[in-house]
């Protein structure tokens, strides 16, 4: 099996290998020089990566109004109507 390297220093691993290895999108994979000068790869871990969560930023604000509008004062301030 052989398999062409791009500009990028990528590669394709055959679907042989990667279903050998139980390789999926995303999948991590850790590639090592034996003893012998050859290369191996081993899958490393679960394939997804999980995305930090950040507070919604409205949580910071959420209920902090403290002044109890009326829609009609709210508009006439926010139109400017007099």
């Amino acid at each position: 099996m052989s398999t062409m390297l791009t500009r990028k220093g990528q590669v394709t691993i055959p679907k042989k290998i990667r279903d050998a290895l139980g390789l999926a999108p995303g999948s991590a994979v850790d590639f090592a020089i034996d003893e012998h000068g050859q290369v191996v790869v081993r899958k490393v871990g679960e394939a997804r990566v999980r995305p930090v969560q950040r507070p919604d930023r409205f949580d910071r604000v959420r209920g902090r109004a403290t002044i109890r509008w009326r829609t009609d004062d709210l508009m006439q301030l926010l139109r400017g109507d007099e």
